[in-house]
Formats: structure tokens, sequence, C-alpha cells
């Protein structure tokens, strides 16, 4: 993180929005089983209000602020590289060192705290970025929607193969073993009472060894398999960012009209087709493969559009509003956007989880709200009055103090 003398305010402002739009997603998977996070029937009976807060999630925050992230995370090594090459240093090593400390930090925050980290994949898809940093941006959309289509493929593929593991397994004549084994993969998506929802509720339920534990063992056989269904659109909002970066986008300096054209274009792609998926899950009753097609598949194509949506009206309301109090707020979550990112997952797993209040699998969806908007008022208060006394957040500091001494002992051993 830079000091606040070299921020870019409207950066700021995207970035503490992003943080505190992706926590809106994440508190399904603090405060019930993972599988509830793709479907939330794995939770138990839905009621009205449940479904409501799904649908809402589902068509305007999944995926969405993730990716906003995503590519405030590609303009952000741009800022970083341009300053250390104006200063004479290697702008790429620091990048890497970077990385590395990043990594880090991801994994301690996978093992110590919860298992849905973004750090870790954020490090080694930003060394994969590293390669594009020097292209126009049109060549860098280009590569960004090529990258958006791998991903399509890979989740689009991986659908289709349990469907087509359905088909074989209801088919006549089908072998038990099949047919026995994807009735099994279905309950453990939809079924509560299915042994690996049950074992959910009884590890997170537990004392904070017993957590540790099963971290350790989800990220030695579950962690590499997951990482090509997130890394190919990471890489590609990173790319997406960094042109907007160079196009002036994210800097706040086009016209209020031209944000708001392009998030009114943008808001109309993807919210109608968005719209009638979730009219569609919720007509199949939460079906698991519609359910789970719908959120990692089929949404994919009009997540973009809506990301880039709510980078222009998040941008619109800035150029608006800039002198606003709300916006200096927003922006103090923005420069501490790393702790703030921890410090919910800290925050909220002392909620949930059975080391702290053991709120976990007792909060419906309907209810969730209360804990995101209470953190973001956490985030809105401590933020700026940390910033009136120091530059950097905690954990801003201790990663730029690492890397920066990991630097010096380059440079000192060459």
């Amino acid at each position: 993180m830079t000091a606040p003398s070299s921020r870019i305010p409207a950066m700021d402002v995207l970035r503490g929005c992003a943080v505190m739009g992706i926590l809106w997603m994440n508190i399904a998977a603090f405060a019930l089983p993972e599988q509830a996070y793709f479907s939330p029937a794995a939770a138990g009976p839905l009621s009205m209000g449940d479904i409501a807060f799904w649908t809402v999630s589902f068509m305007a925050v999944d995926g969405k602020m993730r990716a906003l992230f995503s590519m405030l995370f590609g303009a952000s090594m741009l800022l970083l590289i341009d300053r250390e090459e104006m200063a004479g240093r290697d702008g790429r090593r620091a990048q890497v060192i970077r990385a590395a400390w990043l990594f880090v930090f991801g994994l301690a925050h996978y093992l110590l705290l919860w298992w849905g980290d973004i750090l870790m994949i954020y490090a080694l898809v930003g060394l994969n970025a590293l390669l594009f940093v020097r292209m126009e941006p049109l060549a860098l959309v280009k590569w960004a929607f090529l990258f958006f289509l791998a991903h399509f493929l890979v989740c689009a593929g991986f659908i289709g193969t349990l469907y087509a593991w359905g088909h074989a397994a209801t088919a006549p004549g089908a072998a038990a073993d099949i047919s026995a084994g994807f009735a099994d993969f279905i309950a453990s998506l939809s079924d509560p009472a299915h042994p690996a929802i049950r074992s959910e509720y009884m590890i997170y339920g537990g004392g904070y060894a017993g957590i540790f534990l099963h971290h350790v063992a989800l990220f030695g056989r579950q962690w590499l398999t997951t990482l090509p269904f997130i890394a190919f659109d990471t890489l590609g909002f990173m790319l997406l960012g960094m042109a907007m970066l160079k196009s002036g986008f994210l800097t706040g300096r086009w016209q209020a009209e031209q944000y708001w054209r392009t998030a009114r274009h943008c808001f109309l792609i993807g919210l109608i087709p968005m719209a009638a998926l979730a009219a569609w899950i919720i007509s199949s009753r939460f079906s698991p493969l519609t359910t789970l097609g719908s959120v990692l598949a089929w949404s994919f194509p009009f997540r973009i559009p809506l990301a880039v949506g709510w980078a222009a009206l998040i941008l619109w309301l800035f150029t608006r509003h800039r002198n606003r109090a709300v916006m200096a707020r927003i922006a103090a979550v923005g420069r501490l956007a790393l702790s703030n990112y921890l410090g919910s997952s800290l925050f909220m797993c002392a909620i949930f989880y059975g080391w702290g209040l053991g709120l976990f699998g007792h909060v419906p969806h309907r209810s969730m709200p209360l804990f995101v908007v209470a953190a973001w008022a956490v985030m809105l208060v401590w933020s700026p009055l940390w910033q009136r006394r120091f530059a950097l957040g905690p954990a801003e500091w201790l990663w730029r103090s690492l890397a920066r001494r990991q630097t010096q002992k380059i440079r000192n051993s060459g």
C-alpha cells in the first residue's frame, strides 16, 4: 500500500466498496456450511426472507465485488511498478516480493481463520499478470476476454460432466455404484442431514484445534483442485483493471455522465439475464445441479458487465459527491483494505465459530445482513480514526515492511 499522499481517491473509494461488498457475499460462508454458499438449501428449508437475501446476493453481489477487487489489484500492480521504476528500482522484482509475502499472509489466513481466502489466489495469479503490464489497453482487454472464455469453458465443462454423470446414473440398467455415487453427490449439496454437511456443523461448532486441523487437511487435498475454477477469471479481471487504469476510467477522470451511461448500459445487459437465472433456480426449488451450474458457469458472462457497472456507478457517485464525509470514510476503508479484509474474517469467525460465540448454523440467510451492516459500521468508524494517526493499516504496514526488508536483503547480497 502507498502512503496517503500518493493515493488515487477514486480507487480508494472503489476498493472500500469492494471490500465491504465482498463481506456481503462471504457472510454465508462464515455462518453456514461451505455447501450453503453454492446451494442455500443445504442449510435447511428456506423462508421468503432467506430466498430474498439469496436472490439479491446472487444477482447483484456474487462474484461482482471480487471481480471489482481483482480489477483494482491489477491496476495497483501497475502503480507499484511505475512508482518503483521512477525511483530507480526494479518494479517487477518488487511486485514478486510483495506477492510472495501476500501468499504467506493468505496461507496464514486460510489455516488460522477461514477457508475462503483470496490472497493466495491473488499472489499467484498476480505473478502471471506481470507478463501483460506493458500492453496497451485494447490488447489487455482482448487477453482478459480470452481468459474469461477459458474460465467459462472450465466451469461449463465441469457442470457438463455432472449432467453426464446424472444421465448415466438414471439411465435404464445403470450400474448400482454409479447411481449410488451420483445420489450421494447430490445429497452432499442439498441435504442438511448428509454426513458431509453435518460434519461441517460439528467442526465449526467445536474448538479451535479441530478447525485448524480441518483447514490443514482442506489445504492439502482441496485447495489446488479449486484453483482452476478461480484463476482464469481472476487474471482476466486483473488485466481488465490494468486497461481501465490506463484509459483513466479507474482514476475518476471521466465525466460523471460517461460513468452514468456506462453503469446504466452494463446493468441493463447483466441484470435481466441474472433475474431470469434466479427465477429458474427458485422455480426448480434450488435443484442442486441447476443452482451449482448457474452459480459457477451460466451466470459468469453477465458477471463481467455487472462488475464494470458497479465500478461505473460508484465512480459516478464519487464524481458527484467526492467532498462528502461518507466518501472520505469509504476511502479510508479502501486504504486499509487488507486490514479490513483480514479483520472481517477475525470478526466473523469470532462470532460464528465454536471458539467464539458459536453461532455457526444458527443464523438464517434473512438475518445475515444485520451482521454485515454491523461490520460495515465498524469499518467506517475505525478506518478513519486509524488513518488520522497512521499512514498505513496494521496489515498494510507489516506487508510493506516485510517486502522492503526482503528487497533490501536482495540488494545487499547482490
